[in-house]
């Protein structure tokens, strides 16, 4: 019974979650802007991933640079 309410707990919470695409998804949708406002948040999702990424890496190479990357 604890498993069911887990899974009904994350339902929930990505119901919640989604309030704003859904938004966007019946009320700009319709029309090219509804298409550039999506497409708009996907590169901004991009970007930022991007962005981590970067920092990321430049951290990793920073620490091997260093000697203090920990190699299991």
């Amino acid at each position: 019974m604890l498993a069911l309410n887990i899974f009904r707990l994350i339902g929930d919470l990505f119901q919640v979650l989604f309030i704003p695409f859904e938004w966007i998804r019946l009320t700009l949708a319709k029309g090219a802007a509804g298409w550039w406002t999506s497409n708009a948040i996907n590169w901004i999702f991009l970007v930022v991933l991007l962005l981590l990424l970067t920092y990321w890496i430049g951290q990793a190479l920073k620490f091997q640079k260093e000697g203090t990357e920990d190699r299991a």
